[in-house]
């Protein structure tokens, strides 16, 4: 499971600096640049020259091996992303004609909207990227770049007309979702077929269940459905054996025997194709708590899987952040006090914590289904087994959180000056927020991710296409029922215990109003981590509506949410995880569906619109991803590798087609 940031829309930034440990470049700048509604950041790795040379050694081999996936998740993102990025690519590179004219610039902003989402669709939005040019434009450009006329009249319509391939991911409960779906998970099969395939292979009574369909495409072919396999001599294959190649490399270098026998059977898995394996890889990765360097590789989140069985290909290559690590080992030590006195039904508690372990650490390379955006927090593995009978790894992205807040203070205007409805609210915010949403991410990915069990024979596909809303809310209420509990102070992470308030009311200002500028107008919402957002501080608003727990203020025309009784607000969080917790661990489908589709999906048109002009005027980008840096091996005059140095790229254009040039296998 992941954890997004809600600095994204500038509730981070607001003055106070989460630092990690490490020497960073001063006068270093973070925005390298703007389009659309999106801001391309740069982000430093501290601590990169305390690193030995062998660990450096062992960090760019694993992120070479992350970066052989990106054609692999663009290919799951939409059949046609490959064919549209080499267009892209051809075009950028080789067209010779006018490229100051306007049509160019908007033929420029698309390339660049599509390299960031990974494919034609909006990363967070979903719904397909169109073009500021016209057809014919865009079609000459082809031609001038030596495209064919089949190549074009196959391309153009897909590109171009709205309703071919609309949706990545369709969340219409009125419509199948796998047919309305362009994501590449199925082709030729209805999502009734899809879920009945599945449900013939899964054993209710199996307490140690494999991720099925988890690292495949489900087909039809002559009538039969079958599935073709994501790995070495399958699908995906000659971009899977590059990955594999540097895994290996990786090996020579790793710090330890565990590290490599952690490559070793994740090389097996992916050669095999065999879910037992990536368990057995996954049980041996998260028991690894002592290495300084750590890697994320596989096929992992299945947010994207409109049925969340599929999962995209992501990797992440970092290491330990030990300064900082401090708070998240103390959260960890103590896991076993949380669940006992989480607010949920006893039953479904877990008697026994096993294994839960967090840490906090720097990012050198993000790739596939996190790159360029990314998250800042991720907590795996994700299989529910493992978790209660293994544990769980939780990492917090230190260098990340800290590009978000640097990058923000570059910009003269902020969120919360507009939507922090009183001087009180916005002292508090600028003073604490930077602490308890670290804080917040450390418990949703350490301990909310990793609590609660659920009942024997519930499947752990229960809750089918809302499963990823109702989770990302589950983890969401833990951490903000125990930010304000006064076990944070004893355990020395906050210091008065009024700090918890920033965080609750950045939550309910972002939830029921700030995170609606990323939606266009009319939409509703689609993304299951805004869904869960949207959810919580909508229910918790109609929950307090009498007692006015929140109040909806209007002053001057402009809308605020004020949260008048923080315990209270507090209570309603333990109460709404105390339902979803039920929900998950009994697998009630339809109590989960009315939830997310009562509170998180709808948008009120007055307040969107509302949201989206007073937005406008800030200046703002509301979504903002990375490009990485780049590690380059520096010799001797013997040939020999002395070193590895970063190099701080400031195109983001250019690494694309760079990273085009050089890791494209499909």
């Amino acid at each position: 499971m992941k954890s997004y940031v809600k600095v994204m829309l500038g509730l981070i930034g607001t003055g106070m600096l989460f630092s990690c440990s490490g020497k960073n470049e001063e006068n270093f700048k973070y925005s390298i640049d703007e389009f659309a509604d999106i801001e391309v950041l740069r982000y430093q790795v501290p601590g990169w020259d305390e690193l030995t040379l062998k660990q450096k050694e062992y960090v760019y081999d694993l992120s070479e091996a992350a970066k052989w996936g990106r054609d692999i998740f663009w290919d799951q993102n939409c059949s046609y992303n490959l064919q549209i990025r080499k267009v892209l690519e051809n075009i950028l590179e080789n067209y010779s004609g006018d490229r100051s004219s306007a049509d160019y610039q908007d033929f420029l902003v698309y390339a660049k909207r599509v390299f960031f989402s990974s494919g034609i669709h909006h990363h967070y939005g979903e719904q397909k990227i169109l073009p500021g040019c016209t057809k014919d434009y865009f079609g000459s450009l082809m031609g001038a770049a030596g495209c064919s006329d089949s190549l074009k009249a196959t391309l153009l319509p897909v590109i171009f007309d709205p309703n071919i391939l609309s949706t990545r991911r369709c969340q219409d409960s009125g419509k199948d979702l796998v047919a309305e779906s362009a994501g590449n998970f199925y082709e030729g099969v209805t999502q009734a077929e899809a879920e009945k395939f599945y449900a013939g292979m899964e054993d209710p009574n199996d307490p140690r269940p494999i991720s099925y369909g988890l690292n495949s495409k489900l087909v039809k072919r002559n009538g039969k459905i079958c599935e073709d396999v994501w790995k070495v001599d399958g699908l995906y294959g000659p971009a899977i054996a590059k990955i594999v190649e540097w895994l290996q490399k990786a090996s020579e270098a790793a710090e330890n025997d565990a590290q490599k026998a952690i490559i070793a059977k994740l090389v097996d898995y992916y050669k095999t194709g065999d879910l037992r394996k990536w368990d057995e890889y996954n049980i041996a990765w998260l028991q690894d708590t002592v290495s300084q360097v750590d890697f994320v590789n596989g096929f992992v989140e299945d947010y994207e899987d409109p049925l969340n069985r599929k999962a995209s290909w992501e990797a992440i290559v970092d290491f330990k952040d030990q300064a900082a690590s401090k708070r998240t080992e103390i959260i960890s030590e103590n896991a076993q006090w949380f669940e006992e006195n989480s607010p949920i039904d006893p039953r479904f508690r877990k008697k026994h914590v096993k294994g839960v372990s967090a840490k906090v650490i720097n990012v050198a390379c993000l790739a596939g289904d996190e790159y360029p955006p990314t998250a800042i927090g991720i907590n795996l593995p994700n299989a529910d087994w493992i978790r209660k009978e293994y544990g769980s790894k939780s990492v917090t992205i230190a260098n990340i959180t800290e590009a978000y807040d640097l990058a923000a203070q570059e910009h003269p205007n902020s969120i919360l000056n507009e939507f922090g409805w009183d001087g009180n609210e916005k002292e508090q915010c600028r003073k604490y927020s930077t602490i308890t949403d670290n804080l917040h991410t450390d418990l949703h990915e350490c301990l909310g991710h990793a609590s609660g069990q659920l009942m024997p024979g519930v499947s752990p596909g229960a809750l089918k296409e809302y499963s990823s809303t109702l989770e990302e809310a589950r983890a969401d209420l833990f951490a903000l029922y125990f930010l304000a509990d006064p076990k944070m102070v004893e355990l020395g992470l906050l210091q008065s215990g009024d700090e918890y308030k920033a965080e609750y009311m950045d939550y309910i200002r972002n939830g029921m109003m700030t995170q609606l500028c990323r939606i266009e107008l009319g939409s509703k919402v689609t993304e299951a981590h805004m869904q869960n957002r949207k959810l919580i501080a909508e229910w918790c608003y109609e929950k307090g509506r009498d007692a006015k727990v929140i109040e909806k203020k209007v002053r001057e025309g402009k809308t605020y949410f004020v949260i008048n009784d923080f315990n209270a607000l507090r209570g309603l969080f333990g109460n709404l995880l105390s339902e979803i917790q039920r929900i998950k661990s009994e697998g009630d489908y339809e109590a989960g569906k009315n939830l997310v589709l009562k509170y998180g999906v709808d948008i009120d048109y007055d307040l969107h619109k509302e949201v989206l002009d007073r937005y406008s005027a800030l200046d703002l980008k509301p979504y903002k991803g990375f490009v990485n840096p780049d590690i380059v091996p520096v010799k001797n005059e013997s040939g020999e590798i002395i070193d590895y140095r970063l190099e701080y790229c400031d195109d983001f254009i250019k690494q694309c087609l760079e990273y085009g040039k050089e890791y494209s296998a499909l």
